[in-house]
């Protein structure tokens, strides 16, 4: 559904001619696909986890993105150049952390900072879930720590990394030099 954007989800099986497209009718009815989307859980509700200092915005996805960030590492060796960057994933649910970045072509949505290749793979990425005061400490900011997160499985591999002015900082290079 990414390469053809439609402005609601029922317009997918709509059957005018001019705006119909067969393939999601063929593939399945529009009833069916809703039924499922209704019921798409990724974690259990009564295994919640309580809401302390340590609490988890994302823990119903939690175990979606773990496992896509292992399978990126798997199955893929990066080029040499490789990219730290954040991207806006457009959404206009309810969420605390959802983002509203004025300056950007998607102004609400959820950041996400990646770790790219040239060729444009997506080989780690950090959802933000607001202001990380538990990764910032005296001599590290939070998006220096969300670079060496990112960057960990790569480190001492002899890959150049290159980030906006936003990541970088003369701390985070003299770190990165001496790993």
């Amino acid at each position: 559904m990414g390469h053809e954007l439609k402005d609601k989800l029922h317009d997918y099986w709509m059957r005018l001619r001019q705006l119909c497209n067969l393939f999601y009718g063929e593939i399945m009815t529009r009833d069916r696909f809703l039924h499922i989307l209704r019921f798409l859980h990724f974690a259990d509700n009564s295994q919640r986890p309580d809401r302390g200092e340590e609490y988890d915005r994302l823990w119903k996805l939690r175990t979606v993105f773990d496992k896509l960030n292992k399978a990126y590492a798997k199955f893929y060796n990066p080029s040499e150049h490789l990219a730290v960057d954040e991207v806006i994933v457009k959404f206009k649910g309810r969420a605390i952390f959802r983002q509203y970045t004025p300056k950007k072509r998607k102004h609400f949505g959820i950041k996400i900072y990646k770790l790219c290749d040239e060729s444009g793979y997506t080989y780690g990425m950090k959802v933000y879930l607001g202001r990380d005061s538990h990764s910032a400490t005296d001599n590290m900011t939070a998006t220096h720590a969300t670079v060496r997160q990112l960057t960990c499985r790569v480190e001492g591999l002899g890959h150049k990394i290159f980030m906006d002015n936003y990541f970088s900082s003369p701390r985070l290079f003299d770190d990165l030099d001496r790993r």
